[in-house]
């Protein structure tokens, strides 16, 4: 029963981390535009020669897949509606 108790309270601490996470992404107003950014600050790196690394041009591609998975999944919903949803999450 313990166990239990301990892996509940560990799984509402991840939800909250999660929850404070949203809700600080959002409160900078253009993580929808951050696929964006990241691609044309990309772009302009990969011109420059140390932009020929593979391992680079790797980061590079995981960032705006991630960024882009992120602006997606929240694209339905107002900042407002985010914003309401991670209070409740924190505070519950």
């Amino acid at each position: 029963m313990k166990t239990e108790n301990e892996s509940n309270e560990s799984q509402k601490k991840v939800i909250e981390s999660l929850a404070r996470l949203v809700s600080d992404i959002c409160f900078d107003g253009e993580f929808r535009n951050h696929p964006e950014y990241l691609t044309e600050i990309f772009e302009y790196l990969l011109e420059a020669e140390f932009g020929n690394s593979r391992e680079l041009r790797l980061k590079m591609l995981s960032c705006i897949g991630i960024s882009k998975m992120l602006a997606k999944a929240l694209e339905p919903f107002s900042d407002e509606e985010i914003q309401k949803a991670c209070v409740q999450m924190i505070h519950s």
